[in-house]
């Protein structure tokens, strides 16, 4: 299904090219991360599997929040439904349409960034792929990576896909609203994230009703506060020709 990462298999990709490809890959995201330090803007990898709600939950926090500024990558196999839904919403988006890559990788990213200007942002949500594996290998060069996992999907998806969590800063319970119809123990979900997670962190959300959504928002405005903004005056636009400062 990818050609790129072989999903792991070292049968599809030799493990030295697969090394060569994240070492790229690691270099790429190293340049997305100084062009969002550089502009100031908070950049989340979104992920979790086909589902789980990732858009949904991307339309009910461009519908709580206030005053902030926000955009989108949304990334899929096929089709730019999710960022014709999340522009919809209000949400400034570009689809990556990946074709036959279970993932984004830093060069998708980089690429879109030409067609969708973060000067001025607050928060920029990278919408991966849906995919409980391949994404979480792939550095962006995002600040914090938020994993969307749905109730429907059962107790015990963070045992099954380990290295998703194990990479995740937070972890977002969706879809809550139909807990009532469901045998799900939350419990039992907080035990299997606390045994993957180094530092677990669940936060319950419906984007139906928009419980736990302030929640959200204010785990956002505290990742935000750890951003560095630049001086006033200081402005670098993103242009193709890039300014490399090595320290």
């Amino acid at each position: 299904m990818c050609e790129s990462c072989g999903c792991g298999d070292p049968d599809l990709v030799p493990v030295d090219v697969h090394d060569n490809i994240l070492a790229g890959n690691d270099l790429q995201a190293q340049h997305n991360r100084e062009h969002f330090v550089e502009a100031g803007v908070l950049a989340i990898n979104l992920m979790g599997s086909p589902g789980a709600g990732k858009t949904a939950i991307l339309e009910a926090t461009a519908r709580h929040q206030r005053g902030l500024r926000l955009a989108a990558l949304a990334g899929d196999l096929a089709t730019d439904r999710d960022a014709a839904r999340l522009e919809k919403a209000g949400i400034p988006s570009r689809a990556i349409t990946t074709g036959n890559a279970c993932h984004l990788d830093a060069k998708m990213v980089h690429h879109a960034l030409h067609e969708l200007p973060i000067n001025g942002l607050d928060i920029l949500f990278v919408e991966n792929v849906g995919n409980l594996v391949c994404p979480a290998v792939y550095d962006l060069g995002q600040a914090a990576n938020v994993v969307a996992l749905a109730v429907t999907e059962g107790e015990d998806k963070p045992l099954k896909y380990p290295t998703m969590f194990r990479k995740a800063d937070l972890v977002l319970l969706t879809k809550i609203d139909l807990l009532p119809h469901l045998e799900l123990d939350v419990e039992a979900i907080r035990d299997a994230l606390s045994r993957a997670m180094p530092e677990p962190r669940l936060i319950l959300v419906s984007a139906k009703t928009g419980e736990g959504v302030d929640q959200w928002l204010a785990w956002l405005a505290e990742r935000r506060a750890r951003i560095t903004r630049p001086p006033v005056g200081h402005d670098h636009g993103h242009g193709h020709h890039h300014h490399h400062d090595h320290t």
